[in-house]
C-alpha cells in the first residue's frame, strides 16, 4: 500500500515528460541507427556523437522537468540518459584516439569533445555526491551547446604538428579540461545558491538584460556593414578554412538579412533591461510587469534571429566562384553568443515560472554555497597545474616560460579570479553573495578564455 501511495503521488506531468522524451530519444536513435547502416557506418564517429547529443538533450529535459514539476521520476532517468550519453561520448572519444594516434586534444574540437565529457561526468558526480539534482538543469544544456558547435567546426583528423607531439600536451589539456569543468560546476552552483538565497527576481532580469545586451552589442559592433547587412568571413568548403586576402585579413562576405534582424534583436533584448531601470525610478510594479512581457518579447525575437541565422547559413549559398557565404562552420563565435543568450533568457523564464518549486528542490544556500568553495578548492590547483605544466612544456618548445600570448594571459586572469575568490573567503571570510559573484565572473572569464580567445585573439594557441 505504501508504494502505491508513493506512486500516486508521483506528478502525472513527470510520469507523461518521461514517456514523452522516451520516446523522442528511441526514434531519433532508430534514425540514426537507420542512417549508420545505409552508410555502412553504424559506429562511426559523427554517429557516436549524434547518439551523444540525443541523450544529453533527453537528460536536460528531463533535468528541466524536473525543475518543473519536482517529479522524482524524471531525475532518475535524467540521471540515466546522462550516463547513456556519457557511455556514447566515450566511444566517440575512444574512436578518435584510435584514428588520430594521439589523445583527442589537438584542436578545438577535439577539446570540446573531451570538455563535454568531462562536464557530463561531474554533473554525474555532484549529483550523487552532494544531492543536486537539478544541477543538470544549467550543466547538460552547457554540454549540449558544446555538442553543437563541434558541429560547426573543422572535423578532420590530421597528424599532430611537431609543435604538439610531446606527452605535456596530453598532461597540459586533460588539466585545462577538468578545471575548466569544475569552474562550469561552480558557475551552477552559484546560480543555484542566488537562487535559494532569495535573490529578487528582478535582480536576475537585470543579470539577464545586460548578459544577452553585452552578446548582441558585441556581435553588432564586430560585424555590421554601414548599409545594415552582416558581415562574415568568407568560407571554402573543401579547405574547410576561412579565405584571406592578406595576412591576418579575411575576405568578408555580407549576408545582408541579418544586420536589420540583429538590430531588431538588440532593442528587444534592452527592452526588459530599460523597464526594469525606470522602475527603480517611479511606478516599480507597472514598470516590472511591463518589463515580464517584454522578457518574452525578447526571447521570441532570438529565437527568430537563431533561426534566420540557420537559415542563411546552413545551405551554403555561392557569393562568388569557389566560395560561399560564411557557414555555420566560418561562424562558431556568432553562434556561440546566439545561443548563450537564448539560454539565458530561458533560465529566467523557468525561473520566472518555477521559483517556489526550484526553492523546495535545491538544497539549503549554506550547503550550497559550502559546495561552490568545495569546487573551486578542487578547480584552483588545476587550473595552478594547468598553467604550470604549460609553461615548463613551452620552455622545452620555445625556450621561454611565458611569451605574453593571450592565451596565456586570459588563463593568468582566470587565475587571478579564482584566486582571489579563495584569498578573500579564507581571510576575509566571504561567504553568500559576494562569493557567489565571483564565481559566476570567473566562468565568463573561463568561457571566453576557453572559446572567446581562440576565435578572436590570435597567438601560439591559435590551434586550441
Amino acid at each position: 500500500m505504501a508504494r502505491a501511495r508513493g506512486v500516486e503521488r508521483q506528478p502525472a506531468g513527470g510520469v507523461t515528460l518521461v514517456a514523452m522524451v522516451g520516446l523522442a530519444i528511441a526514434f531519433l536513435l532508430y534514425i540514426a541507427v537507420l542512417y549508420g547502416l545505409k552508410s555502412g557506418g553504424l559506429l562511426s564517429e559523427p554517429n557516436l556523437l549524434f547518439a551523444t547529443l540525443i541523450f544529453y538533450a533527453g537528460a536536460g529535459a528531463l533535468y528541466l522537468g524536473f525543475g518543473v514539476t519536482g517529479a522524482a521520476v524524471c531525475v532518475g532517468f535524467a540521471s540515466l540518459a546522462t550516463w547513456a550519453g556519457l557511455a556514447a561520448n566515450t566511444a566517440a572519444i575512444a574512436l578518435r584516439w584510435h584514428d588520430a594516434g594521439h589523445p583527442p586534444f589537438a584542436s578545438v574540437y577535439e577539446m570540446l569533445l573531451s570538455s563535454v565529457w568531462a562536464l557530463a561526468a561531474l554533473t554525474l558526480f555532484a549529483e550523487k555526491r552532494f544531492g543536486v539534482k537539478v544541477i543538470g538543469t544549467v550543466t547538460m544544456p552547457v554540454a549540449i551547446l558544446g555538442l553543437v558547435l563541434m558541429q560547426s567546426l573543422r572535423t578532420e583528423v590530421h597528424p599532430l604538428a611537431p609543435l604538439l607531439q610531446s606527452n605535456w600536451l596530453h598532461i597540459h589539456v586533460t588539466l585545462a579540461i577538468l578545471a575548466y569543468a569544475a569552474c562550469t560546476l561552480s558557475f551552477a552552483l552559484a546560480m543555484m545558491f542566488l537562487i535559494q538565497d532569495r535573490v529578487k527576481t528582478e535582480t536576475f532580469l537585470a543579470a539577464t538584460g545586460v548578459s544577452t545586451l553585452a552578446i548582441y552589442a558585441s556581435i553588432l559592433l564586430a560585424c555590421l556593414e554601414k548599409w545594415g547587412g552582416l558581415s562574415r568571413a568568407a568560407w571554402t568548403p573543401g579547405w574547410k578554412a576561412e579565405i584571406f586576402l592578406f595576412q591576418g585579413i579575411r575576405l568578408p562576405v555580407t549576408v545582408e538579412e541579418l544586420g536589420g534582424l540583429m538590430l531588431l534583436a538588440v532593442l528587444a533584448v534592452a527592452t526588459p533591461l530599460a523597464c526594469y531601470l525606470l522602475a527603480r525610478g517611479s511606478d516599480p510594479l507597472n514598470f516590472l510587469k511591463l518589463a515580464h512581457r517584454a522578457a518574452w518579447v525578447s526571447i521570441l525575437a532570438q529565437g527568430l534571429t537563431l533561426a534566420v541565422l540557420l537559415a542563411q547559413l546552413l545551405p551554403g549559398r555561392n557569393s562568388a566562384p569557389g566560395a560561399t557565404p560564411p557557414t555555420l562552420a566560418a561562424s562558431p563565435f556568432m553562434l556561440t553568443g546566439l545561443v548563450c543568450g537564448l539560454f539565458i533568457s530561458l533560465l529566467f523564464l523557468l525561473l520566472v515560472w518555477r521559483r517556489p518549486g526550484l526553492e523546495r528542490l535545491l538544497p539549503s544556500s549554506d550547503r550550497l554555497d559550502r559546495i561552490t568553495y568545495s569546487t573551486i578548492c578542487v578547480a584552483f590547483p588545476l587550473l595552478t597545474l594547468t598553467i604550470a605544466t604549460g609553461a615548463y612544456w613551452a620552455n622545452l618548445t620555445w625556450g621561454s616560460y611565458w611569451s605574453w600570448d593571450p592565451k596565456e594571459i586570459w588563463a593568468s586572469i582566470t587565475w587571478l579570479v579564482y584566486a582571489l575568490y579563495l584569498h578573500m573567503r579564507i581571510t576575509n571570510g566571504w561567504r553568500g553573495r559576494r562569493a557567489a559573484y565571483f564565481a559566476i565572473g570567473g566562468f565568463a572569464v573561463v568561457i571566453f578564455t576557453f572559446f572567446g580567445v581562440s576565435y578572436l585573439l590570435h597567438g601560439l594557441h591559435a590551434f586550441s
